[in-house]
């Protein structure tokens, strides 16, 4: 690689703020819809099944250890299950964004450093393919939610309007870490191990009434972003008031991680080229 071409890559992520490439990226979507969905397409094409192995995942999990846990908690399968259909989407849906993103930069570099295309589109190609995934969980989530004993049409009212909540919080997550995976590249290893723990402190195969925020582990997991993430989400559906501290934390991730993002994007997106 020549001086001019790490110039010209460089060039390509100057001066340019996160809204703009973010809100042009948005504008043309055909290159991070397509070609995320052609890397999950590649990935199952030799087996029989294809893309539809997405779906056992899902099903493994929710109907499989939501049972297990089940019988544990002596809660009827129906009620228990749907927690964690509703958990463990959402769950799944975050980690894989912020693992992919640590990785984004390096494994489109060869586009990097042609110093054609912005860098927000292959954030958002993390984004959609986590996405892609998720709507091939939604089926074991919609026979989870099919049997559980109550739903609030309210709380699915409430849910859609928290969901994009979620994912603008995935997505500048995503674009702070895909920087700093570019610069440190085991970020991916830290990522994955911090997830394995992540995971037990977030009420998927638990109730989070088990842990009141007024106790001392109940103040330990609220730590936790994800904690908040999902039960944005999930107590609406089933009927469960969304604790206010869930939403002062996640108003206040909203507003300071956009602006992180921006200022490190603003910042070090220049350099990403010479990182990678």
């Amino acid at each position: 690689m020549s001086v001019a071409d790490v110039s010209a890559a460089r060039g390509a992520g100057a001066g340019r703020s996160l809204a703009t490439d973010l809100w042009r990226s948005l504008k043309a979507p055909e290159f991070w819809t397509i070609s995320s969905w052609l890397d999950i397409v590649v990935r199952y094409r030799q087996s029989r099944l294809g893309v539809f192995w997405m779906l056992v995942p899902s099903f493994a999990y929710i109907w499989g250890i939501g049972a297990f846990f089940a019988t544990m908690r002596s809660d009827p399968l129906s009620h228990f299950v749907a927690h964690v259909a509703l958990g463990y989407a959402i769950f799944r849906l975050v980690h894989l964004v912020l693992n992919d993103a640590t990785s984004a930069f390096a494994a489109a570099s060869s586009f990097i450093l042609d110093g054609r295309v912005r860098l927000t589109d292959f954030v958002l190609r993390v984004l959609a393919k986590a996405l892609f995934y998720f709507a091939m969980s939604l089926p074991a989530v919609a026979l989870a939610l099919f049997v559980a004993p109550e739903l609030h049409a309210g709380g699915f009212a409430l849910a859609l309007l928290s969901f994009p909540l979620v994912l603008a919080n995935a997505l500048w997550i995503a674009v702070v870490f895909a920087l700093v995976g570019a610069r440190l590249p085991d970020l991916t290893q830290l990522v994955s191990t911090v997830f394995m723990f992540a995971f037990l402190l977030t009420p998927i195969i638990w109730d989070a009434s088990a842990m009141p925020p007024d106790s001392l582990r109940g103040m330990f997991v609220r730590f936790n972003p994800l904690f908040h993430m999902i039960e944005l989400v999930r107590a609406p559906i089933l009927g469960h008031a969304v604790e206010p501290l869930t939403l002062w934390v996640m108003a206040a991730m909203t507003v300071a991680g956009w602006g992180l993002a921006a200022l490190a994007y603003r910042r070090y997106a220049r350099f990403v080229p010479l990182w990678i």
